[in-house]
């Protein structure tokens, strides 16, 4: 639950930037009329992630077991570049989606009425397509024995509520923080995660057959730690643990997480030290 919670707050905290940006800038310019274009984006952008996560959802349901798990398996290991890409690009990117944003506003407030609505539900949007994945990827790698996604599910909700109360304070200007430091913390927690869902994706695709080694193990741990235990329970809720993974699983894993960690702790500390551009507060009348 905490990991779906740590994703929906960071993936949503990425959107309600955005979406604070570009309000608080065309208020800030005197330009409230072109407010309800940016929320027309904001809604088709809404919409279409909640489609994408219905279709994840309840779109493979009549497949067989191989397929499903091919399905899954493949879509495990694309969230997982998804949001490997989104990791570095927060941490470069940070300082300027302000400016950024606020140079396309400005294009797109002086051509068609369109183009404002486009690039309100491209930038909100891309922000909701990556949770959607990321988010259905990690529920179905940390469902209960029952296969319950109800946990996880609720986790994710209140870190996206969290992260909205959290744009909502940045827009008052009653909350600030170093989003650079942020954005590293959870970039470093976030790839211990996607190491997690890259090995269940590696599981899926072994129980489809396209991988070798279901049955090779790398250890057996399920006689002295319990699954569904509070203590399994909680190392599979936030790292993916399984007691009993294949060799192909382990593998995987310190393969990506040891230099994806590495590349990343290495461009946080040789980075510029100043902080991260905080979103434009409306102007107060």
């Amino acid at each position: 639950m905490f990991a779906n919670y740590l994703i929906g707050l960071r993936e949503g905290l990425e959107a309600s930037l955005v979406v604070v940006i570009l309000i608080a800038y065309l208020v800030k310019t005197d330009r409230r009329h072109l407010l309800p274009r940016i929320w027309a984006g904001i809604g088709v952008a809404i919409g279409i992630s909640l489609g994408f996560g219905a279709l994840l959802t309840w779109g493979p349901k009549r497949l067989t077991f191989e397929a499903q798990e091919a399905l899954g398996g493949t879509l495990s290991i694309i969230a997982v570049g998804f949001v490997t890409w989104m990791v570095f690009w927060m941490a470069g990117h940070a300082r300027s989606m302000s400016f950024e944003l606020r140079g396309k506003v400005d294009r797109a407030a002086d051509a068609s009425w369109i183009s404002l609505v486009v690039m309100a539900a491209l930038a909100v949007g891309r922000e909701g397509l990556e949770t959607a994945l990321f988010l259905w990827a990690a529920t179905q790698a940390t469902t209960d024995a029952t296969g319950s996604t109800a946990k996880p599910l609720v986790g994710a909700l209140l870190g996206i509520l969290t992260a909205v109360a959290m744009g909502y304070a940045f827009y008052k200007g009653v909350l600030t923080i170093n989003l650079s430091k942020f954005f590293s913390w959870t970039g470093a927690i976030l790839i211990v995660i996607a190491g997690g869902v890259l090995a269940y994706g590696v599981h899926d695709l072994q129980e489809a057959r396209i991988l070798p080694g279901l049955g090779n193990k790398a250890f057996d741990i399920s006689g002295t730690l319990d699954p569904n235990s509070w203590f399994g329970t909680l190392l599979k809720g936030i790292f993916n643990f399984q007691p009993d993974p294949t060799v192909l699983q382990v593998a995987v894993w310190l393969l990506y997480v040891v230099p994806t960690m590495t590349v990343f702790l290495l461009r946080v500390r040789t980075r510029d030290p100043k902080p991260a551009a905080q979103p434009v507060p409306a102007e107060r009348h």
